[in-house]
């Protein structure tokens, strides 16, 4: 269908478009401007389906974030069959290194700093990383490597040489110490 006719393929394409320049351009240099040059529509689409540019980015990572907890299912199944679950955490983290993901989501907390409606995403992250390591530690240590881990991404993104995977993995150890899966009183960690 021509989206010209079909309203919420136009919306869904600017906010595909947003999403793409959030990792070049941050959230504070995104503009109607550009998201429109992006999506190939008229500036004045872009402010019909969104009348503020913080509605626009405030869509935009919001479908983010939605793409982030379902890539988490995976991630879930992961943790909760690895023999050695910190392994898998390591290598996720190191593997953001220079990734489009990374930078969206240092920018999602950064821009959540100054407009608290952001918040609540940028806490749908890390509740969202906690949940998949509950599955084998308990929720504290659990949320205190979540924090951690949001350190390493920023560390990943700000450093030419990225942290080296045992020092990653001996802090991760030390904050989850020995966990337990639920319900099969299996020892992990």
């Amino acid at each position: 269908m021509n989206r010209r006719r079909d309203p919420g393929a136009r919306r869904q394409e600017i906010i595909d478009a947003a999403c793409a320049l959030i990792p070049t351009l941050g959230v504070a240099g995104l503009t109607h401007r550009a998201v429109a040059a992006r999506a190939g529509v008229p500036v004045g689409s872009t402010t019909y389906y969104f009348a503020t540019l913080d509605d626009l980015t405030t869509a935009a990572l919001e479908q983010v974030t939605q793409a982030w907890t379902a890539d988490l299912a995976e991630l879930a199944a992961e943790i909760k069959a690895a023999d050695d679950p910190v392994a898998a955490l390591v290598a996720l983290s190191l593997s953001y290194h220079g990734s489009e993901r990374a930078v969206v989501e240092a920018e999602l907390y950064l821009a959540a700093t100054h407009r608290p409606e952001l918040r609540p995403l940028a806490d749908c992250w890390r509740t969202a990383l906690v949940d998949v390591l509950t599955l084998r530690y308990p929720p504290d240590r659990s949320r205190a490597a979540a924090v951690f881990l949001d350190g390493v991404l920023l560390d990943v993104l700000s450093n030419a040489t990225p942290l080296e995977p045992a020092a990653v993995a001996a802090a991760l150890r030390d904050l989850l110490g020995p966990g337990e899966r639920a319900g099969s009183g299996e020892r992990a960690g």
